[in-house]
C-alpha cells in the first residue's frame, strides 16, 4: 500500500511478480498509517533549535529507537487495519 509519490511509481522500479503495489487516493494521508509516525515525529520535532545536520541526525535516531512494536501499533491503529485478520496476524 503506497501514497501517489512519484518515487513509487519509477520507470525503473521493479516490482517482484508475487507483489502487488496497491496506491492509496492521492491527498489522502488518512489511510497510510505510516503517516502518524511522521506526525508524532514532526510534533516532537517542532519548536526546537537544532543547531547542526548532526544534532537534526540525532533527534531522529532517538525518535526512531523509542518506537517499540507496541508503539507503532497503537500510534498506526486505523479501523480498517484492525478489522483485516492479514494486517492484525503478522506481528
Amino acid at each position: 500500500m503506497l501514497d501517489n509519490g512519484a518515487f513509487h511509481k519509477a520507470k525503473e522500479l521493479k516490482i517482484p511478480e508475487n507483489i502487488a503495489l496497491l496506491f492509496i487516493p492521492p491527498y489522502s494521508p488518512e489511510l497510510n498509517p505510516a503517516e502518524k509516525i511522521w506526525w508524532k515525529m514532526k510534533r516532537a520535532f517542532s519548536g526546537k533549535l537544532h543547531h547542526t545536520l548532526d544534532n537534526v541526525s540525532e533527534f531522529i535516531k532517538n525518535e526512531v529507537e523509542i518506537l517499540s512494536h507496541e508503539n507503532v501499533k497503537s500510534i498506526c491503529k486505523y479501523a480498517f487495519i484492525l478489522s483485516c485478520p492479514f494486517w492484525t496476524k503478522i506481528y
